[in-house]
This record gives C-alpha cells, structure tokens and sequence, in this order.
C-alpha cells in the first residue's frame, strides 16, 4: 500500500477511490473494517454474520462510491451502508428488526470468546443487555465513534431530536444499571477502558490481507457515559 495514504484524510481518499484508485479504497478498508466490525457485530449477534455484514458494506460502498460527496464526511455514510446491510440481514432472515440480538458469537473463535467474557463484565456489555437496540446503538456511535448527533441522525435515519431522546433515555437507564450494580463486583471503568482496547486489537477481523482494523478504547467512565440528565455525558454538548 501507498506509503502516503496514511497522510491522506477519508475524503480525499474517496476521491482517488472515485477515480479509479483501489489502494485508495484498500487504505480506508484497513481504517475502518474494525470500527465496522464492532458496530454490526452488536447489532447481528455472532461474529459469523458480522464478518459477512462487514465484507458486504465495503463491497457495497465501493460499487457506490459515485454517490459520496467528498464534501461530506465519510464515516456516517459508510455507517449508513453496514446498517442498512444488517436490516437486509435481519429481513432475509425473517427476524424482528427490533429483536434482542443474542449475546453469543462465533463459538469457534477464540478471540470471540475472550470478547464475549470480557465484554458481559464491561459497560457496553451492560448497556448491550440493558438497552433498546436503537438507544445502544445511538450510544455506540456517540461514544465509540464519536460521532455529533447529525451523523448519528444520518446513520440512524433518525430526527436529531430523536437522537437526543434516544441518548438521554440510554444514558439514565444505564445510570440505574449501574447504580443497581455497585458492590456486585462491576470492574473499574480504567479497567474496562483497558479491557476493550486490548479485546477490539484481537476481535476485529481483516477484510485486506495482511491489515488490521485500527483500534480505539470504546468506553470512557461512568461519569463520561451516564449522567443524570443530558449534560451527562464529558463528550460534549448534545
């Protein structure tokens, strides 16, 4: 791969991607398979329906790259596409879109395994368990994605009202949990912090061979994540 792709920024990348560079789209690839990953992962249920969702997103996006505009940004498109293609998932499937995913991944992949113990002792395993599919989902891309409540209104197909509600209502249900979870043994939430950036290196899997996903600690602490109103939250302003 192009040693000066590192230096170039997602648009400009969809750019070279448009006319014509496939290093370019093997660069974002390698950027975001695993934020991807992560996401549909959450959302399919088992790792072996992620790995499919993820590879059909890129597929997706790079049959559609036409119709991204560089002066956009490109994470909340791409996003759109993977959830999208776990809708079509669901629908083939003849699964409720609003159904609780089951917890259990791919039962033959050890990295999945380690994920799976480590995440039902986190806060996102928590808020997973917890929280309507739209709240954690509105919650995952705020906090591990850092997105503004207009991506995630673009990625949801939602109002950005309706993103504020999902928020506050994720927050202070998860601020219950959590509250009803002190002294039953939840670790710290450096701890966790710790746990998902080593757990996302080993269970984001590599869609260019040879690449990893890049990685990011998905959790901040309590006080980051839950607060009792819409000013909870250190990220930012809703």
């Amino acid at each position: 791969m192009a040693s000066d792709f590192p230096s170039f920024t997602d648009q400009e990348l969809a750019r070279q991607t448009q006319a014509g560079s496939l290093a370019a789209f093997e660069e974002l690839v390698y950027r975001y398979e695993g934020r991807i990953y992560r996401f549909v992962v959450n959302m399919c249920g088992n790792g072996t329906d992620a790995r499919e969702v993820t590879q059909d997103t890129f597929v997706r996006a790079f049959q559609a790259i036409e119709q991204f505009d560089p002066q956009r940004s490109f994470a909340p498109w791409l996003f759109t596409i993977a959830r999208r293609k776990c809708l079509d998932l669901y629908r083939a499937a003849r699964h409720p879109v609003d159904e609780q995913a089951p917890e259990l991944v791919d039962e033959d992949d050890p990295a999945q395994l380690l994920a799976r113990q480590e995440e039902r002792q986190g806060l996102w395993g928590l808020a997973r368990r917890n929280l309507p599919k739209p709240q954690f989902q509105a919650l995952w891309l705020k906090y591990s994605e850092e997105m503004s409540v207009v991506e995630i209104a673009q990625v949801l197909g939602k109002t950005q009202a309706h993103v504020k509600v999902l928020l506050f209502r994720a927050r202070r249900a998860l601020g219950r949990e959590l509250s009803a979870a002190q002294g039953s043994g939840l670790p710290s939430a450096a701890a966790v912090c710790r746990a998902a950036s080593n757990r996302e290196t080993r269970a984001a899997p590599s869609i260019v061979e040879g690449r990893r996903g890049s990685v990011g600690c998905a959790i901040g602490c309590s006080g980051a994540l839950v607060g009792s109103g819409p000013g909870g939250a250190k990220k930012g302003p809703l």
